[in-house]
């Protein structure tokens, strides 16, 4: 590092101390285009990103060959004085007040490749044309279609939202009442995408370490979480949708399985009887203090780690580990193993993680991480549960330190309900809880159906659907569909396979 960049005391230290690590925004930024579309977007190459001058440049995946640097570049003589690193806004490529654009006409090429994408693959949703698929549901706009005119592929950008939303201007004045409905939300995507190419330093990627256990945590709602953890003061609706965004997946899990849970037997709580006797991990998972030490005397036996399977993982299998760390701090006391199964566990990290070759001790190439945490480790599986059930990879099942999660995991919808049919008989034989959360409230009502259809009366409800209190505040674009308008684990409900208890009326 030259002397140039830092002051004359710091330039006297070694260079071992000079290039401290960079900070955990910066490497929570490099992965901040984190997406949970089904959609393939089209693949960017690094060349097309022109380089950032003057800011933190740091990759989590840098290449044999590379090196990471977490340099500081000062600002200018004259800033130095009044600004600090974080506030320099003329680094900036989008200021907060320059964030809309359309898609088209983006400074973010990565943006135009997605409205190139866009205009490929997605359908004028007008009522003159002709259907191009069958109707997936009531609110699928693909039913309106009764016209005789050919399909075509969105061409005009709404002005207000900036987004190809019809092939055409006629058509988009003539449809324009009904695209009303989600043109707000389709500007505040568009303006949240650019905010995070915006080049901007993201305070709300700072998170936080291990809980107080004298400090209790408020689960009510995501201002009280946030407050009660001391996450960094979120001062801008944007910035608490791109916090949200990525913490729903832990924050989920933990917010059903906590002793403070704000899912409970009460009137409106919605947790079942049933769920009451099943959520034993709301007791495992804070035990006691035992008395031990670091002597022989000390020693005291350690519960088992609490498995938690995600099946039918997708994007967040690749979620920064340090926003899965968050689910450790709700339970100082717990260990975890996370356990991320399915056929695209592992998709676009070939270059962090290449698969291992399947031998007799690996038998289903399984990707471990075990120097994430003292108290998390993490396994990927790129296969099928059921495959890995009918192996016994996991037996024996404990219900009370295992539980499966599916995230979205599309049970009902025609494209995957043929991928879980035999999953779901297995997941009901261990008599484990399973948590399910759903894009929409259609969603999760198609799949609550779709299992009641499949097993008939052997589903016990542990917690009754609703809206997830720490769904994603972000909402999410489907590529191939700009009028299918979503949110992370919006819905959330769980279930297990059914007991039956012998009473002594079957005994006589």
């Amino acid at each position: 590092m030259s002397s140039r960049r830092v002051c004359q005391r710091c330039s006297a230290l070694p260079a071992s101390i000079q290039r401290a690590p960079a900070p955990l925004s910066a490497r929570i930024a490099a992965k901040r285009c984190f997406t949970l579309s089904r959609t393939k977007q089209p693949s960017k190459s690094p060349s097309d990103n022109p380089p950032l001058q003057n800011k933190r440049r740091l990759s989590s995946l840098e290449s044999q060959g590379q090196r990471a640097s977490s340099e500081y570049v000062a600002p200018p003589a004259s800033q130095q004085p009044t600004q600090s690193p974080h506030e320099d806004n003329s680094r900036l490529l989008l200021k907060p007040d320059n964030l809309f654009h359309s898609f088209s006409n983006s400074p973010s090429p990565e943006i135009r490749r997605r409205a190139a994408f866009m205009k490929q693959n997605a359908y004028c949703p007008h009522p003159a044309h002709a259907q191009t698929r069958q109707p997936i549901g009531p609110h699928d706009l693909e039913a309106r279609k009764t016209g005789t005119h050919p399909p075509a592929h969105v061409r005009y950008e709404c002005p207000d939202c900036g987004i190809p939303v019809s092939c055409s201007y006629e058509h988009f004045a003539d449809d324009y009442e009904n695209h009303l409905d989600i043109c707000d939300q389709l500007r505040e995507i568009n303006e949240d995408d650019h905010d995070l190419r915006s080049g901007r330093f993201f305070p709300e990627f700072e998170y936080p370490g291990p809980q107080l256990e004298e400090a209790q945590v408020n689960m009510t709602n995501w201002d009280t979480l946030l407050y009660t953890r001391e996450f960094n003061a979120i001062d801008n609706e944007r910035s608490l949708r791109q916090a949200t965004r990525l913490l729903t997946y832990p924050i989920t899990i933990g917010s059903v399985i906590h002793e403070l849970s704000p899912y409970n037997i009460k009137s409106g709580g919605r947790l079942t009887p049933e769920g009451l006797k099943s959520m034993t991990l709301r007791y495992t998972l804070h035990p006691p203090r035992s008395g031990a030490g670091m002597t022989i005397a000390g020693l005291r036996p350690n519960p088992p780690p609490t498995r938690l399977f995600i099946l039918g993982a997708r994007a967040e299998s690749s979620l920064p580990r340090e926003v899965w760390i968050q689910l450790v701090h709700l339970f100082p006391r717990a260990t975890f193993h996370l356990i991320f199964i399915g056929p695209e566990s592992m998709a676009n990290r070939d270059a962090e993680f290449p698969l291992p070759p399947r031998t007799a001790s690996n038998p289903f190439g399984a990707v471990v991480e075990d120097r994430i945490s003292g108290q998390m480790k993490i396994s990927t599986f790129v296969e099928y549960y059921h495959t890995l059930h009918a192996a016994g990879a996991f037996a024996p099942y404990d219900p009370y330190f295992d539980a499966f999660v599916l995230f979205h995991p599309g049970l009902g919808h025609p494209a995957s309900s043929h991928e879980w049919a035999e999953t779901i008989p297995q997941l009901l034989e261990t008599k484990v809880p399973v948590i399910c959360t759903g894009y929409t409230e259609y969603d999760m009502q198609r799949d609550i159906k779709w299992v009641h259809d499949t097993v008939g009366g052997e589903v016990d409800m542990l917690l009754e659907p609703g809206e997830n209190r720490f769904r994603s505040l972000r909402w999410d674009l489907n590529d191939a569909d700009p009028s299918d308008v979503s949110c992370g684990n919006f819905g959330l409900w769980a279930f297990r396979g059914k007991r039956y208890e012998t009473t002594r009326k079957d005994v006589e």
